[in-house]
């Protein structure tokens, strides 16, 4: 059977998906267009026998890509003929978007053909979209995004949250941020009792506005049910330094953070390059150290940590950057693969529902 022939079945029934853990992937989301998307999903498909992709997006454009990778016997195509647009606006792709590639992956999660849906697309319109189709979790305010950040822990990761979901934030969301952000932390990077810290100007208890202090004694309370160490406030600084697993902020501050932390890593790549390149000296020896400038560069590369994480709905939400080669868009899929893997979905929905409120016990 060719790819057209599985195009109008659930993928749970298809031959070629059965068994396979299924990501939906938005295969013209991003600015590189579906090349770098199919690209990416050939990498994560030879590093990992088990996973499945249903593909998103343009029947015409995906097929011949399909072929040229040889993914036939790991993907189908969801034929989409509209793309929501980077400069789109959520409101009006809520309204008039449900032939595009975007609410497409979306539905294949709502309507459990696949685990998790992954897009480099338009995050605002990927939110937006994801909580109408998925909606959120009883008792959640404010869905969030986490990310994971490179630190000095001994997995190597933070989580972060929000990393710009919603610019607001008042000291009950950074309460479900922090009890979502713990979960995330327990069963994507298995770590047993993760350790939550307030991002703040300073770790002084007297510093920060009112809602900050507010959250800091909610969340210090809900740390004991919740099976998470609260640290307390931490600053910019101690994000990379491994003190953390969790950080909680609002949108507005996580997103800056985030986006001046990958800005300084694409800085220091170059200035490394500029300075071995500086004389016949220092070519020589960039060659003396070309292991260890490699796995440098590897570690501060923002590509191999690429996909933030809509945390608060009914089904998992993968945003990869929008300007992701195939390198970054694998990371994303790995990493949604990972969540699938552990059934984190299923786990954040469940304890969310038996403490039928925000504040109760996530420590699944």
């Amino acid at each position: 059977m060719g790819i057209g022939d599985q195009d109008d079945r659930p993928a749970g029934a298809s031959p070629i998906l059965a068994g396979k853990t299924v990501i939906s992937v938005d295969a013209m989301g991003g600015d590189r267009g579906p090349a770098a998307v199919v690209a990416g999903c050939a990498i994560s498909a030879r590093k990992n026998p088990d996973i499945g992709f249903i593909l998103h997006g343009r029947r015409d454009e995906l097929e011949p890509l399909v072929a040229r990778r040889n993914l036939g016997d790991r993907c189908v195509i969801h034929d989409a003929a509209e793309v929501v647009t980077m400069d789109a606006k959520p409101s009006i792709v809520m309204r008039r978007g449900q032939n595009t590639s975007m609410w497409s992956a979306i539905d294949s999660v709502r309507n459990r053909e696949a685990t998790v849906a992954v897009s480099c697309g338009n995050t605002g319109a990927l939110m937006a979209l994801s909580m109408v189709r998925l909606r959120k979790l009883p008792g959640v305010n404010r869905p969030a995004i986490a990310c994971l950040w490179p630190s000095r822990n001994a997995n190597g990761y933070a989580v972060m949250l929000d990393v710009g979901a919603d610019v607001r934030a008042d000291d009950s969301d950074l309460l479900q941020y922090a009890l979502m952000g713990a979960s995330y932390a327990r069963n994507g990077l298995d770590i047993r009792r993760p350790r939550v810290g307030l991002l703040n100007v300073g770790t002084e208890e007297h510093k920060g506005h009112p809602e900050l202090k507010s959250a800091h004694a909610l969340i210090a309370t809900a740390a004991v049910d919740a099976e998470f160490d609260f640290v307390g406030y931490v600053e910019g600084g101690d994000i990379p330094r491994g003190g953390v697993d969790v950080i909680v902020t609002d949108g507005f501050t996580g997103n800056v953070a985030l986006k001046t932390a990958e800005g300084i890593a694409s800085m220091i790549r170059e200035f490394l390059r500029q300075a071995f390149r500086h004389s016949f000296l220092s070519r020589i020896a960039a060659i003396l150290a070309y292991t260890s400038l490699q796995r440098l560069s590897q570690r501060i590369d923002p590509r191999r940590v690429n996909g933030g994480v809509f945390l608060g709905l009914n089904g998992t939400v993968v945003k990869s950057h929008g300007s992701a080669d195939a390198t970054g868009v694998s990371a994303a899929i790995k990493l949604a693969f990972q969540l699938a893997h552990a059934g984190f979905s299923d786990r954040l929905a469940a304890r969310v529902a038996s403490t039928g409120h925000p504040q109760g016990d996530m420590s699944s």
